[in-house]
């Protein structure tokens, strides 16, 4: 049997189910084999997948945060759980793009959910929390990709000379909690609100991350990330915060470079790690570019 197949046979045999089910599949997962299960006149959201530690996904992790989000009002609910499952009320609505996020109008509504998952999920969380500072993971990936023959090894130690110049450019931070992949993909419109969705990364870390990652993933044009920034923390944007912004934002696409790097050694998913990593690499050498200009 191979992995989508077992993944599958996975999803179709969990406790949760009182009756027989059938697994669809979900396309569009790089973590995770993920399926629509119809059950009892109801939808559910099926995600399978085991702690990845060279990515510092760690599944009891998953699970606290995405509870708490939804105690928070911003994730859909947990139904199940077990090692390696989650299985949550599938919410019936639009998948955003990252042309959706460059909307004035959905930007408007992101921020205040932003600022919910980054001070109202604590209150929720039950036990231990993990952290999720970028330059630590970027250190970790240095030695994944130096120490197993990556197909890029000899830019790491260039790499890494930058990330460093962008963690002291970043300064002291300010604590929240984060959700930490704000790719466009993991918000989605009912029609009436916004859900926040797959919380692999989440953690505690600085609020510039995700607003970062959310101008970076989703290609905000300048004035558009101003406006961002100035929403978000109710102050003028002064030039030291766009500074540490835009040091963030460079981490947030290194970070995103370096993780695809890694996935290209130890990756079972089926998709275009090779691609991806050049894509972002791309992206994150302009981002870097503009930053010295600044």
């Amino acid at each position: 049997m191979d992995t989508a197949d077992a993944a599958r046979s996975r999803a179709a045999s969990l406790a949760c189910w009182s009756d027989p089910v059938e697994p669809t599949p979900i396309t569009g997962g790089m973590t995770n084999s993920n399926f629509a299960v119809e059950h009892g006149g109801e939808r559910f959201f099926v995600r399978i997948g085991n702690d990845i530690p060279m990515h510092g996904v760690i599944r009891w992790n998953e699970v606290a945060a995405s509870r708490a989000a939804h105690a928070a009002g911003i994730s859909p609910e947990v139904v199940h759980d077990e090692p390696g499952v989650i299985v949550l009320r599938f919410i019936e609505g639009k998948t955003l793009t990252a042309e959706d996020v460059r909307e004035r109008s959905q930007l408007e509504r992101i921020v205040p959910l932003l600022r919910r998952c980054h001070d109202d999920v604590p209150a929720h969380f039950r036990g231990p929390v993990l952290a999720f500072w970028v330059f630590q993971v970027l250190r970790s990936y240095a030695q994944t990709v130096t120490t197993d023959g990556g197909r890029l090894a000899e830019r790491i130690p260039g790499l890494m000379a930058i990330a460093g110049m962008l963690e002291e450019a970043v300064g002291p931070i300010r604590l929240v909690f984060g959700h930490n992949d704000l790719l466009a993909a993991n918000l989605v419109d009912d029609g009436d609100r916004l859900w926040l969705i797959d919380w692999d990364y989440a953690g505690l870390n600085s609020p510039l991350f995700d607003l970062a990652g959310l101008a970076s993933n989703s290609e905000l044009p300048p004035e558009d990330e101003a406006w961002l920034l100035q929403t978000y923390t109710g102050t003028p944007v002064t030039d030291e915060l766009w500074r540490r912004y835009s040091a963030m934002k460079c981490a947030s696409l290194l970070r995103e470079t370096m993780w695809s790097m890694a996935a290209e050694l130890h990756s079972s998913i089926d998709f275009d790690f090779v691609g991806y990593t050049t894509t972002n690499l791309a992206r994150f050498e302009r981002a870097w570019a503009d930053f010295q200009a600044t």
